[in-house]
């Protein structure tokens, strides 16, 4: 199974993947039906903390994803999710304090 595998890159894969999937489910749970996806991601870029906010919860998903394959021994993937976390995290930043 894909998910067994053990490599940085692999982990950075899914630290990236993590927080995009929780962003798009995140908009189909509360926006979906009332703006369109490209609005959504308008109101990100002009909204500071609803850019907070989503980020949070998007992170979440590399939270959960960090913990288990810490849990399962798999360090090198967990290490690889840790870094897009961090990465994920830090352009967030950079994007708030720039805009």
């Amino acid at each position: 199974m894909i998910f067994k595998k053990d490599n940085l890159k692999f982990g950075i894969l899914l630290g990236i993947l993590g927080p995009l999937l929780a962003m798009v489910l995140y908009y189909f749970y509360n926006f979906s039906g009332t703006i369109s996806f490209g609005e959504y991601f308008y109101v990100l870029r002009t909204n500071k903390p609803l850019l907070t906010a989503i980020s949070s919860i998007s992170l979440l998903a590399n939270a959960v994803l960090f913990t288990i394959y810490i849990n399962t021994h798999r360090d090198k993937s967990a290490r690889g999710i840790f870094v897009a976390t961090l990465l994920y995290g830090i352009i967030v930043l950079v994007y708030k304090l720039v805009h």
